[in-house]
């Protein structure tokens, strides 16, 4: 199929941009850490099922199961945990500019370990996207009063989530280089290897609790763990391997980076927020740069 991995990665900012939604609403009620683990245990429930399910061959090389379960802990555990500090440090608006930069760590990445290049056209095409999804992110001004205040220790935070996340997709990328792979399999093993390496740790800390007593005693947060996990880490995170299997990690990368404009309609209409021309030129010229990414 023509753009199959530009495709999905559009189709992941999608998904990932419904999850934010339900996972702010879940986040109100439990623990970041807490909602973390609760989300990666029920995507992996939820993965295992429809790898049983499908009849999908879990055929897959130790090799793949390494480098799987190092993109695990660099995306879900060490870019997630950083990204979450930066939250509480400078706020999700500063947070989300930083993340913009991780389509460019990608493409360097991708350049010194896979040998992947670009082409001008590519190129020309990132730049023009991360610059559209950059003037969405800045479009609010700071508040003075907020309690959010840019700092050397949040931004290192922030850098440290979008090195994180463009770590992850690299060595997932070597996984599927080395062997054909199924989209559902990939997820499951990444997802297994955060949730061995996270649950420990939060129960060390303390920082866990039973979530079945938990979710009984409130349905809603339930209800929203669960939209937040299928949109999220159950086919968000399976169309993002999909999306950088049939194309280059930094394109790949650039469009998942699309959730900031996706979610302007949302604000809009559901939230009734105005939108300044600032936000709306931005959305334009992130549109722009997607269009030379897919005619390039």
């Amino acid at each position: 199929m023509l753009y199959i991995g530009e495709l999905s990665a559009l189709l992941t900012a999608f998904l990932w941009s419904g999850s934010s939604f339900a996972f702010t609403a879940a986040a109100e009620r439990l623990n970041s850490l807490q909602l973390n683990i609760n989300r990666i245990f029920i995507a992996a429930v939820f993965l295992y099922a429809t790898i049983l399910l499908s009849g999908i061959q879990f055929s897959i090389s130790t090799s793949q199961v390494f480098y799987l379960g190092v993109s695990g802990f660099i995306g879900l555990v060490f870019g997630d945990t950083f990204l979450f500090k930066a939250y509480q440090h400078v706020g999700a608006r500063i947070s989300m500019l930083l993340m913009a930069l991780s389509p460019a760590m990608s493409a360097v990445l991708a350049y010194l370990f896979l040998k992947e290049d670009l082409s001008l056209w590519a190129i020309i095409g990132i730049l023009i996207t991360m610059s559209g999804i950059a003037l969405v992110i800045l479009e609010r001004n700071e508040i003075p009063s907020s309690k959010y205040k840019i700092s050397k220790a949040g931004i290192f935070f922030g850098l440290m989530g979008a090195l994180g996340q463009s770590g992850g997709l690299i060595f997932a990328k070597i996984a599927f280089n080395s062997g054909e792979i199924n989209g559902f399999v990939a997820t499951f093993v990444r997802i297994v290897a955060a949730f061995l390496v996270m649950l420990p740790l939060a129960i060390v800390v303390r920082r866990f609790k039973n979530p079945f007593k938990f979710y009984a005693k409130d349905l809603n947060a339930l209800t929203s763990t669960i939209a937040g996990t299928i949109f999220g880490p159950y086919l968000g995170i399976t169309f993002s391997l999909i999306a950088i299997e049939y194309t280059k990690v930094g394109i790949a990368s650039t469009l998942m980076s699309m959730m900031p404009i996706i979610m302007l309609p949302i604000v809009r209409y559901y939230y009734k927020e105005k939108l300044s021309w600032r936000a709306i030129i931005g959305a334009i010229v992130a549109v722009v740069g997607v269009s030379i990414l897919f005619l390039r």
